[in-house]
């Protein structure tokens, strides 16, 4: 009996023991800011692999569950390096109610470098900054995300809004300052 998603899990436990690491490390270098963080975060999580496949369940998606494991990984960096803002959860009553439209995200996104991108992912704080890379990079559901994240599922939506519309004034502000610098 196979669940779904779940067609050659041994050949994807094969390949990731045997250190097949592309896949993980795009998603550290965009999780992290630097690509010598995602270097060490990609050799760190195939050591952790090594203890942590008995813990994987055959029953449920070895590639989401492997990518949880870097993403709690990348989380806890982020965590040991104060690099996480405190005001992530301080100040939810000012979400805006307006959010940027996902498809004029996505067109800002196409209009820019992956340099641009990246650089201002890099502005964003550490949750929001993993809350989308788990979801549009990785595409991880919000439970999965939920869970990696330690949080409850109904708050990565609104983690994922604020994200969202902290990348897009990152990426016009990239484009302001290339386009006249800073008055």
């Amino acid at each position: 009996m196979s669940a779904p998603g779940i067609t050659q899990p041994t050949e994807a436990i094969t390949r990731a023991r045997a250190g097949d690491a592309p896949p993980i490390f795009r998603f550290c270098r965009r999780a992290l800011p630097t690509r010598e963080d995602a270097e060490d975060a990609t050799m760190e999580i195939f050591m952790k692999l090594k203890d942590k496949l008995i813990q994987y369940d055959a029953t449920r998606s070895f590639s989401a569950w492997l990518y949880k494991v870097s993403a709690n990984h990348c989380w806890d960096m982020l965590r040991r390096r104060k690099i996480r803002q405190d005001k992530e959860t301080d100040d939810l009553e000012n979400v805006p109610l307006e959010h940027p439209d996902p498809s004029q995200l996505d067109q800002l996104i196409e209009q820019r470098t992956s340099e641009e991108v990246r650089k201002a992912l890099d502005k964003l704080g550490g949750r929001a900054r993993m809350a989308l890379v788990m979801r549009y990079y990785s595409d991880m559901s919000y439970d999965e995300i939920a869970d990696a994240l330690g949080v409850r599922r109904a708050f990565v939506g609104v983690v994922l809004l604020r994200a969202r519309h902290e990348l897009r004034q990152a990426l016009e502000g990239n484009a302001a300052l290339a386009a006249g610098g800073a008055s």
